[in-house]
């Protein structure tokens, strides 16, 4: 069941409550909203004690131990919430989740509840033996991403919520404007539903209301490069360059990723399975569908010269004369990426 569904259930009276909760995303706005429905929701269930904690490797877990099997000084049913930011415990942290899991295991309607709120984590840390016990005592809230394709409908989601509407061209207008910041979107919706009436919202009036809060960020760079999607790859460039984003970070993301297509492309080549090689160099799920899509297109005569290009990126970020390039890195930056968003590439 999705978070969504979830929620609405155990928002009917009598639904009945687990004892452990666990809620997983990067996303402040989903995460933060999933923490409140269900706090909303214990309240409404008698859990009116709260206790919160925002841990990592190196705090005192014994404190969650206690709190947690603790019954309530006046009586109330006991609301327990834990943030772990980081994803890693260390071996105490480890531990007491481990005992938390046991603990709640099977348990429903109990005179405790908990709420642990977690960043998505690697295949690594989830397959811990912590976050194996917390994901299969607790119910968990896996809240995904919001791609930019999903983007415009999640916004006409929430405009409906308000009981206004948009054309598809101001939604993407909208999109464009948010791109990378869920927060800084809420709160531009929030602010359309008091600056104008229910209704169809007027695409003049939208553009001048809301500001440019777009968050560019290296990996969207890196995605839209390998979709071949040139206006969005070439507005985020823009986007990092204008915030002042460090050069050498995102030549990073761009240069480390052609590295590893182009080891992945020679190794098909040569007949070795792409699925192995891809996860050989950490591609999975919609990062390889992406990377796929770029092998696919970019000759495999084309990559040796894309890697070449990356090292003389490097050089003008030194500040060192390439023949044969443009003095500003991040003009060079931007022909760099076109070589795998544009085909057929040149070398």
């Amino acid at each position: 069941m999705d978070p969504e569904r979830l929620i609405e259930n155990l928002s009917r009276p009598g639904a009945s409550l687990a004892a452990l909760y666990v809620v997983i995303g990067d996303d402040p706005l989903l995460t933060i909203e999933a923490a409140d429905a269900l706090r909303a929701i214990a309240k409404a269930g008698g859990y009116l004690e709260r206790t919160s904690f925002l841990m990592d490797a190196r705090s005192d877990w014994s404190t969650l131990s206690v709190s947690s099997q603790s019954g309530s000084l006046f009586g109330d049913k006991q609301l327990v919430e834990l943030a772990l930011p980081t994803g890693k415990p260390g071996k105490q942290g480890a531990d007491a989740l481990i005992a938390l899991a046991a603990r709640c295991a099977g348990l429903a309607d109990g005179d405790v509840l908990t709420i642990v709120s977690l960043p998505r984590l690697d295949k690594a840390a989830r397959d811990s033996k912590w976050a194996t016990a917390l994901l299969k005592a607790g119910t968990v809230l896996d809240m995904p991403n919001i791609e930019r394709t999903q983007l415009p409908q999640w916004i006409a989601k929430r405009l409906a919520k308000q009981s206004q509407q948009a054309s598809s061209e101001t939604l993407s207008w909208l999109a464009d404007k948010v791109e990378g910041n869920l927060l800084a979107a809420h709160q531009e919706i929030l602010k359309l539903g008091l600056l104008f009436e229910p209704g169809m919202l007027d695409a003049a009036q939208v553009e001048q209301a809301v500001m440019n809060v777009a968050r560019y960020n290296v990996f969207g760079l890196r995605d839209a490069m390998l979709s071949g999607d040139v206006p969005r790859m070439l507005r985020m460039m823009a986007g990092l360059k204008a915030e002042g984003e460090a050069l050498p970070l995102v030549l990073w993301a761009v240069g480390e990723e052609i590295r590893a297509l182009a080891r992945a492309a020679q190794a098909a080549a040569t007949g070795q399975d792409m699925a192995t090689v891809l996860r050989s160099q950490r591609i999975f799920g919609q990062h390889e569908r992406l990377a796929r899509e770029a092998i696919a297109r970019v000759p495999a005569r084309s990559w040796p010269a894309a890697v070449q290009h990356a090292h003389e990126v490097d050089r003008l970020i030194k500040g060192l004369h390439v023949t044969g390039r443009l003095q500003d890195p991040w003009e060079e930056m931007s022909r760099l990426a076109m070589r795998v968003a544009v085909s057929p590439v040149r070398p």
